[in-house]
């Protein structure tokens, strides 16, 4: 499908939103600790999409199909919401962006081995690509001493796992399901699954002002409103042309860490990124599809 201008700048619009999120956790992350503000988002984000569905008149099927899409919730946004979280208490936005850049690799090895999707030569040396292009950005940082960043980082890796997981899961069990219904029945179930933990360890210091409002803005933007132009770019230009998006987040994580918390691009992190970035173009197919298209 050809992108036109608008949907260049929902793309584009999509892409700073996400790189956001990244920014907006780690700066709200210390006042509400990780299961408190990943609740706030999850539950922001349940209350915009809700009357969306309502509003497409889809909430029977999201009836039909609640478990599957709480399943999804959990693989999808729960726990890696909550790995990024704990991560971003010790490691900066820019890092953890370029490192969830990497999570078709993730989708494309777990397809592949609980889907039977084909591994073309490109593909798996895509894959080699991206995994040393993730070996260049953590090494030296699998420190797991009083003052090292091993868990940290291991929390990064693992939430872009568990992204891989979700993928496979939706195609497995809600493929043919509107990714509205999907989406809003995974935070759905994120919410609720996090609701007594996130209600547990509640600050006992109320958070800030500031706190909040970037808490909302995660909730509501950077997550609720995210999927709605998620839905419309894959209905108007296709899945493929959309997460091209996987390639700009970083790119607005940057600019967004400089501008706000002082955060700074290291030579390994480019190095790293480049690395990255061409290994999932080819794992994905996306190189195949420009030279073709």
């Amino acid at each position: 499908m050809e992108i036109n201008r608008k949907d260049s700048l929902e793309l584009v619009l999509l892409a700073a939103l996400w790189g956001a999120s990244f920014i907006l956790i780690r700066y709200a992350v210390p006042e509400f600790g990780p299961f408190s503000l990943i609740l706030v988002r999850v539950g922001l984000a349940a209350s915009l999409l809700l009357p969306v569905l309502i509003a497409r008149r889809q909430f029977p099927v999201l009836k039909a199909h609640w478990f599957h899409a709480c399943v999804v919730g959990l693989f999808s946004s729960a726990v890696p919401f909550l790995l990024f979280a704990y991560a971003m208490m010790s490691v900066t936005g820019s890092f953890a962006s370029i490192v969830n850049a990497g999570t078709p690799i993730w989708g494309a090895i777990i397809a592949y081995l609980w889907l039977g999707e084909s591994m073309t030569r490109n593909r798996v040396f895509g894959l080699l690509l991206g995994v040393v292009g993730v070996v260049i950005l953590v090494w030296g940082k699998l420190d797991f001493g009083d003052q090292g960043l091993g868990f940290p980082v291991l929390a990064v890796l693992g939430a872009t796992f568990m992204y891989g997981i979700a993928a496979s899961y939706t195609k497995r069990f809600l493929h043919d399901i509107p990714p509205v219904v999907t989406a809003t029945g995974s935070q759905i179930g994120a919410t609720l699954s996090l609701l007594p933990f996130g209600i547990y360890f509640w600050p006992d210091a109320a958070p800030s002002g500031a706190g909040w409002i970037a808490a909302m803005v995660l909730g509501f933007a950077s997550t609720g409103f995210a999927y709605v132009i998620f839905f419309r770019l894959i209905a108007n230009v296709g899945p493929a042309n959309t997460m091209t998006v996987t390639f700009l987040i970083p790119l607005f994580a940057a600019v967004w860490g400089a501008m706000f918390l002082g955060e700074v691009i290291t030579i390994r992190m480019m190095l790293g990124a480049l690395t990255i970035f061409l290994g999932t173009a080819l794992a994905t197919g996306f190189l195949s599809r420009r030279k073709t298209g």
